[in-house]
């Protein structure tokens, strides 16, 4: 039987916060769907699909083309090309103009060079929680915080800066955000982001916007470039940081497992990667008829990419469902795939690896705070999956 589905986000099955909507696992790896203005599109759910179409070039990330998104109807209206800087949202050759002067800085040697500060960061962290003692919101005490700091000190944000910033993200990228305060809050950003701009012209210091000024990029391309790194580097890692103690936290054979073999910190940070994979769909665009896994995709129709189901695709993983530390599996789309390929995925590693094990070594007895079915998760129309509040504790 050909499974179908009418609608998305699809919801996840209540007790199961880390595993994909079942709608969307039954699936075939290609299956047409229809948006919410008619539009013919396309929902790829394969691993081997979702891959080839992100390396395919034949598909546009350009904004004014993504005019299907899954749950609005646009009707007459004229979506306009991302404004500079957002090179998520582009093709090249705009999107390499951008993405080319910051490669070098996010580089596998620079990000290990930056565990030191990390291994600080999070120890300062883990200190406020211990003196505090349980219980506390480990969203807010270590999984936010910890990746706001480091990511605000690559591009020479301010520290008293942080918390305001970070309230902006959280509106942005949480889901549940009225379009009024998602225009109060981009606005507030914006004019934030012009200041910090201007300052860093007058007064260059050592990190990456800083950096860019030196560049032929103008001012509203930088702020654009900033945004992203910023929303990337905060929301991303934090959400990943807390859904990956509670999966951990769920699974105390996995944690146990860490606990006593901090070697297998690497191969553990990827599958839980893999397990959660955050960042849950992406959207592309034909930009003419391309033939993938033995469908005909049309020039114009819009494929939603669903990347948590690639990643628990059971012709590429053996029991994708299972949390298994040990998984010598690679190859995960967490990061995506292509020139799209997250810029920041080493930083992240080095934020998961440092933090995660830095948790379990200081707080061994740690454990949930309040019944599992009370740790409120993002809604699935937030692009980010995550959990709103983890309240744990341990024994002091």
């Amino acid at each position: 039987m050909q499974h179908t589905i009418t609608t998305m986000p699809a919801t996840r099955q209540p007790g199961c916060p880390f595993d994909p909507p079942k709608e969307l696992t039954r699936l075939g790896p290609i299956t047409p769907y229809t948006f919410p203005d008619g539009h013919q599109g396309w929902l790829v759910t394969g691993y081997d699909q979702v891959r080839a179409i992100l390396a395919d070039p034949r598909f546009s990330s350009r904004k004014e083309l993504m005019r299907h998104h899954p749950t609005i109807d646009y009707g007459d209206i004229e979506v306009p090309p991302a404004p500079p800087g957002e090179f998520l949202l582009m093709d090249d050759p705009q999107h390499s103009r951008y993405r080319k002067p910051l490669v070098g800085k996010f580089t596998v040697r620079r990000m290990r060079l930056l565990t030191e500060r990390v291994e600080q960061i999070t120890a300062e962290h883990l200190d406020a929680m211990e003196q505090a003692g349980p219980p506390v919101d480990l969203v807010t005490a270590f999984a936010k915080p910890i990746p706001a700091v480091v990511i605000c000190e690559l591009l020479g944000v301010p520290y008293d800066d942080r918390g305001r910033f970070q309230q902006h993200i959280d509106k942005f990228l949480g889901g549940e955000t009225s379009d009024d305060e998602l225009i109060a809050a981009y606005t507030a950003t914006q004019r934030y982001l012009a200041e910090l701009v201007a300052a860093k012209r007058a007064d260059p210091t050592d990190d990456v916007l800083s950096d860019l000024t030196d560049t032929d990029l103008t001012d509203e391309e930088l702020r654009g470039v900033a945004l992203i790194l910023l929303a990337a580097g905060l929301d991303t890692t934090a959400n990943m940081l807390a859904l990956g103690t509670f999966a951990l936290l769920r699974n105390p054979a996995q944690w146990t497992a860490l606990r006593s073999d901090p070697a297998l910190a690497d191969r553990a940070v990827e599958e839980l990667l893999r397990y959660l994979s955050v960042a849950k769909q992406f959207l592309r665009v034909a930009l003419e008829d391309v033939e993938v896994g033995g469908h005909s995709i049309r020039a114009g129709a819009t494929v939603i990419l669903s990347l948590n189901t690639a990643n628990r695709d059971p012709g590429r993983f053996p029991d994708p469902h299972v949390l298994d530390l040990r998984r010598q599996d690679g190859g995960h789309l967490a990061f995506g795939h292509g020139i799209h390929q997250c810029l920041g995925q080493q930083l992240a590693r080095v934020e998961m690896r440092v933090a995660l094990t830095a948790l379990l070594g200081r707080f061994p007895t740690l454990r949930p705070a309040a019944p599992e079915e009370e740790i409120a998760l993002r809604p699935e129309s937030a692009d980010i999956h995550g959990i709103k509040r983890l309240p744990v504790t341990w024994d002091a």
